[in-house]
């Protein structure tokens, strides 16, 4: 720590919308005991934006520099890992935006750099701090929609422009993205997903490559689960589709559970579907159920709410909300729908790292260079029904 401590000096690498959003963050004072201490990005103009503090065109600079104790990597995906890992070795703590890595290998050489575990590695995960989504997770996890039969997540609200798409040579290519709606936009709710419900045991998709713009990742997934007990999951993304829908159908023994438009309802039975299912009784009807509507306030602190968490963490000791290695899983389960849709079959976790490695190396061979790329001005929020 810095001589004024308690107080983190943050290095940001990469000053794109995500890391200057970040920057603008901490200089506005709204990360306690947090300083902006430097920043990193190939851009002279971006540096200059952020004049106060020191700047770098090299992260190995940045990282050797003495300036930081932590660093936040916002930098396009591939050079998480060879960043990560740079850093780790150095002893820095490391928050990385999302996804962590490309692909599991990736992702695999990038944890096991952690190897001192007084650094705090976290993963840019803002959405588990929204209290819709904690108390789902903790629906589930008490048992109060009882067995999980049926989940079914509709998220269709990442609509995106070709404008989008053409602001950035790396933008929606295999060579330097490594994917599209997965990877850059729907990684936060397969995140969720996953830490709502738990890694799914296979998965059957179909990913449409360029369905609605002139690129060469998918825009456009379905993706059929099936976990270990036999229930079902369905997950439908895309950044074609206006007006988009976010909605989140979950089927349990004991009701229903639905969250949309930022509300969550929890038809609730007066007793477990199987005491009813199995009745022999002729003329048997169903018992009541309880609609409830639950509270859950507003989208709580989201990236903010990381980065506090992340000072406490270092500072304080408290645990960290998206430890990296969570970051695996969603890795892999991106891979296993990519995997499944290019192979055409059904796929089975975990995946084979190399199997994977060697497929998208392949497709990032085939990558088509941008001739013209034209900085974006408009917005990338989602696209949502009125409500």
């Amino acid at each position: 720590m810095s001589a004024r401590s308690p107080e983190v000096r943050l290095g940001i690498v990469g000053l794109g919308s995500m890391g200057k959003h970040h920057a603008q963050s901490v200089l506005a004072g709204k990360i306690p005991e947090c300083r902006l201490a430097a920043v990193c990005d190939l851009d002279p103009a971006r540096r200059e934006a952020f004049s106060e503090v020191p700047g770098f065109s090299d992260s190995r600079e940045l990282i050797r520099s003495g300036l930081i104790d932590a660093i936040l990597i916002a930098t396009p995906h591939y050079s998480h890992t060879t960043i990560g890992i740079d850093a780790l070795k150095a002893g820095l703590h490391v928050l990385m935006e999302k996804p962590i890595s490309v692909h599991k290998a990736d992702a695999l050489r990038l944890l096991a750099a952690h190897q001192n575990k007084r650094q705090v590695f976290a993963a840019m995960f803002n959405q588990r701090t929204d209290p819709a989504f904690q108390k789902i997770r903790a629906m589930v996890q008490s048992g109060e929609l009882g067995t999980i039969r049926r989940i079914q997540w509709t998220v269709t609200d990442w609509f995106r422009s070709q404008a989008y798409y053409n602001s950035g040579d790396w933008r929606a290519t295999w060579a330097g993205e490594g994917g599209g709606v997965l990877l850059n936009q729907c990684v936060h709710h397969i995140d969720l997903f996953i830490w709502m419900f738990g890694l799914p045991k296979k998965v059957r998709a179909m990913c449409q490559l360029g369905r609605h713009h002139a690129i060469e990742v998918e825009d456009d997934v379905t993706a059929m689960f099936e976990y270990a007990d036999g229930t079902p999951g369905v997950l439908v993304t895309s950044t074609g589709e206006a007006p988009g829908v976010n909605r989140l159908e979950v089927s349990g023994e004991r009701g229903r559970l639905t969250f949309e438009n930022g509300k969550i309802r929890f038809l609730r039975n007066e007793v477990e579907t199987q005491v009813y299912s199995q009745t022999t009784k002729e003329g048997y009807q169903p018992p009541n159920t309880w609609a409830v509507d639950i509270p859950v306030g507003d989208r709580g602190e989201q990236h903010n709410g990381i980065l506090k968490n992340f000072v406490r963490a270092i500072l304080h000791g408290d645990a960290v909300i998206a430890p990296a290695e969570q970051g695996l899983a969603s890795v892999e389960l991106i891979n296993a729908i990519l995997l499944s849709s290019f192979q055409d079959r059904t796929v089975t976790l975990p995946i084979s790292a190399p199997v994977y490695a060697r497929l998208l190396k392949q497709l990032a061979a085939k990558s088509q260079s941008k001739t013209r790329v034209v900085p974006y001005s408009g917005g990338t929020a989602n696209y949502l029904n009125p409500k």
